[in-house]
């Protein structure tokens, strides 16, 4: 099976535990079940929730134990977009080519669907059973995590170059590489791998993530491109990539996936 079938078999797994854990439209009060389905479909290609179950696999997981987790993983994911999207935060108006939460809901439900999807998040990862990956997920999106780098990125915007550069790689690491790293992490925890093991998936999810996040800038020519150019983004992107795909060696032929994955998003 190659990557893209895998992908999309695996979207199509998650997608519909989403929606069996997501609650219903119909159910009181509807607006806000409704703005959490419309921020979490159709999304985009899970490719979080999919390191997740890599992950799990490369430990020599099988079976269906780790989707609770990589469930959790994506509804975190989503509760960041909203929020992230808010207009006291970026404040954009269209998201995976619709309008974003915020625009559709107003902001009073969108900030509460928000909340809702981390809570559910929780609810969901509970249902694995394992207290470590609860506690490994909550410090990745916490002050010293997700938030963290949410709030190093409000304090940047309008400051000086130099400034701006002695904040970007935290802001990388935090806003966006500490979620592909307990992603990752998440599939050795509930498999039971080794320390060894789970401290590799988080190193390689880690650099996988700052890479995925410069060449979003690249892209988008923004963030860490306006600070140090397209050259030596570029550079720094296969540079951790190439660190990444090093840390998954101890795995042999069971991080396959995982290889091919960080391929695809580095391309």
């Amino acid at each position: 099976m190659d990557i893209e079938k895998y992908i999309a078999d695996k979207k199509n797994i998650i997608d519909k535990a989403l929606d069996k854990y997501l609650p219903n439209n119909s159910l009181k009060p509807q607006i806000i079940h409704r703005a959490m389905r419309y921020s979490v479909f159709p999304g985009g290609k899970r490719i979080r929730p999919i390191f997740t179950i890599a992950g799990f696999e490369a430990c020599r997981g099988k079976g269906g134990s780790a989707m609770p987790v990589a469930c959790g993983i994506e509804l975190i994911h989503s509760y960041t977009l909203i929020h992230d999207d808010l207009p006291c935060m970026d404040n954009d108006d269209f998201r995976r080519g619709k309008h974003t939460c915020h625009k559709k809901f107003g902001e009073d439900i969108a900030l509460l669907a928000g909340d809702g999807l981390l809570t559910l998040a929780f609810q969901v990862i509970a249902e694995s059973g394992n207290i470590d990956v609860i506690k490994e997920v909550s410090k990745a999106i916490g002050t010293c995590g997700v938030i963290g780098g949410q709030v190093a990125d409000i304090l940047a915007q309008g400051s000086k170059p130099k400034v701006q550069r002695k904040h970007i790689e935290y802001i990388n690491l935090n806003k966006t590489a500490v979620l592909f790293e307990v992603a990752v992490k998440s599939g050795g925890i509930i498999k039971g791998a080794s320390r060894r093991e789970i401290n590799a998936l988080g190193n390689f999810g880690r650099n996988i993530g700052v890479a995925f996040q410069l060449l979003d800038d690249l892209k988008d020519k923004d963030g860490y491109v306006n600070l140090y150019g397209e050259k030596r983004t570029k550079e720094k992107a296969e540079d951790l990539a190439s660190a990444a795909r090093d840390h998954l060696k101890i795995f042999g032929k069971k991080a396959n996936r995982l290889l091919e994955l960080a391929n695809l998003i580095c391309a």
